[in-house]
């Protein structure tokens, strides 16, 4: 009979804890998660303003026939693909390039859909200077201009100035 009670007793402990345990550490994690969304959103602001960029026009497809050929371009070395910088959002690791203003992308993309998004410039050589950037929830077309403008940065940086870098895509996933 002396057992008895002790055992009982640890048994409601033990039964507490287990069943007490998860709720705290559910509880807990919810909070860190909210603590984080809110330090992710306030990390996303970007300092550079960009004038706002209108939707893109309804997508209607090729005629169909023959469409002449861009004009070939001969590179008088290979194309060098450097290894993507995946950068966090809004930390430009390249001095920015003032460069001149440019016709910028139209992208048909769904945005709830994408989760990272790469730049690539190319420079005078054809070579090509990929940037990645996660996206969070409410990415979308007025972020564009700040990740191709850091892989403009990135290509004027690493070619000591070529003035004639240019984004040549952009895709995400």
């Amino acid at each position: 009979m002396r057992l008895k009670r002790p055992l009982q007793l640890f048994i409601a402990a033990s039964l507490t804890t287990a069943v007490g345990m998860p709720l705290a550490l559910a509880q807990h994690h919810e909070e860190r998660h909210e603590e984080h969304h809110e330090a992710q959103h306030e990390e996303h602001r970007d300092e550079r303003h960009y004038a706002p960029r209108p939707e893109p026009p309804r997508y209607v497809g090729h005629q169909p026939g023959y469409h002449p050929p861009h004009p070939v371009v001969v590179h008088r070395n290979p194309v060098r693909v450097m290894a993507p910088k995946v950068i966090r959002w809004g930390a430009h690791p390249w001095r920015h390039w003032e460069h001149p203003e440019f016709a910028r992308p139209v992208y048909y993309w769904n945005w709830g859909e994408v989760h990272n998004v790469s730049c690539t410039a190319e420079d005078s050589d054809g070579d090509q200077y990929p940037v990645s950037v996660s996206t969070w929830s409410g990415f979308g077309l007025q972020n564009m201009s700040s990740v191709e403008d850091d892989a403009l940065d990135r290509c004027y940086a690493e070619t000591q100035g070529d003035q004639s870098c240019y984004v040549a895509t952009c895709t995400h996933y």
